[in-house]
């Protein structure tokens, strides 16, 4: 089954109302894999373009959404409400005043000693409360676009909200250059679109043509991961045959269909509620369907941190993700 787009499903998930069937949802000039085809061999589209146009400090820039965003000085009191925002700020050298995502404990980002040090906004990832946020003293607050935008009111002139919306690598890009060039990090800024660009493309020069999957839930009511809608799967075109295709809010993936395509490898985003009550590929084996899947007989299921996968979405995350899946398709 089609996952919704990215920020929906994230929606969802931190609403832990996963009792219902979950169903599909930067600066460069190149045109890298998330525009390409998805057929195997060559026909996957062009390398990725690695060089990076340089960042200008601003005052006022505006995302790849089009929303324009200004501060009076350098922000450097930032709170985030969306992973992307942790992700974007460790990438140029900035610690966020609070967070509410835990994408900071990753050992990749600030570890799991250093992430204890940063407070946690009450009330999730839907609910932040807006004292809270405020008792922080943010210049600066990052969000989701249609899930934290209604706070805009209540931040208006205590405060400079963000909303962002990243639905493709190229939008992470872009949110990231537009940040650094706001927090004057123009250098951090580059060398992180750099390395990211480079990561791509010199994965995209040894792609596999064996098929993937990224499969997404907490229960037998899974979601599949689809380019277009979710950031992390738009890669994959370009890493390997990925023949998965958003069918809307009415359409869905069934275990039939995954398995009448072959699929050689599988990754898992299990997305728990609290506590965690199990892995989704675990809950998956239940169906006799599950152990037919090429994947699934042949040991190439591969339990992945949603926290990166699902929910990063920003240059590191991102990277991360290409790293991982690289590996595991060769």
């Amino acid at each position: 089954m089609t996952r919704p787009p990215t920020r929906a499903v994230r929606l969802l998930a931190t609403a832990a109302a996963l009792g219902v069937l979950i169903t599909g949802c930067g600066a460069g000039t190149d045109t890298g894999p998330d525009a390409a085809s998805n057929k195997g061999g060559p026909d996957a589209g062009p390398r990725t373009e690695v060089t990076v146009e340089p960042i200008e400090p601003a005052r006022r820039v505006t995302g790849p959404d089009g929303a324009t965003v200004a501060t009076d000085a350098e922000p450097r009191r930032i709170v985030c409400l969306v992973a992307l925002c942790d992700d974007m700020l460790t990438e140029l050298g900035i610690t966020p005043v609070a967070t509410n995502s835990s994408l900071l404990a990753h050992p990749e980002f600030l570890g799991p000693e250093k992430a204890k040090e940063v407070p946690v906004i009450p009330g999730g990832f839907l609910a932040p409360e807006v004292e809270a946020i405020l008792s922080h003293e943010p210049d600066l607050v990052i969000g989701l676009g249609d899930t934290h935008g209604r706070l805009a009111p209540a931040l208006e002139g205590a405060t400079v909200f963000w909303p962002v919306q990243p639905e493709s690598w190229r939008d992470s890009v872009g949110y990231l250059r537009a940040l650094a060039a706001l927090t004057g990090r123009t250098d951090r800024g580059e060398a992180a679109e750099k390395r990211f660009r480079t990561t791509l493309a010199e994965a995209e020069e040894h792609r596999s043509d064996r098929t993937a999957l990224i499969v997404f839930g907490s229960d037998e009511n899974f979601g599949v991961a689809t380019p277009g809608t979710d950031v992390a799967a738009g890669l994959f075109p370009g890493l390997a045959h990925y023949p998965w295709e958003s069918r809307g809010v009415e359409g869905s993936y069934s275990l039939e269909e995954i398995l009448a395509r072959d699929v050689d490898v599988l990754f898992v985003e299990t997305l728990s509620f609290g506590e965690s009550d199990g892995k989704l590929s675990e809950k998956l084996a239940d169906n006799p369907l599950w152990s037919k899947i090429p994947a699934v007989r042949n040991g190439e299921v591969h339990e992945v941190d949603s926290e990166v996968w699902a929910k990063g979405r920003g240059t590191r995350s991102l990277g991360i993700v290409v790293a991982e899946a690289t590996a595991a398709l060769r």
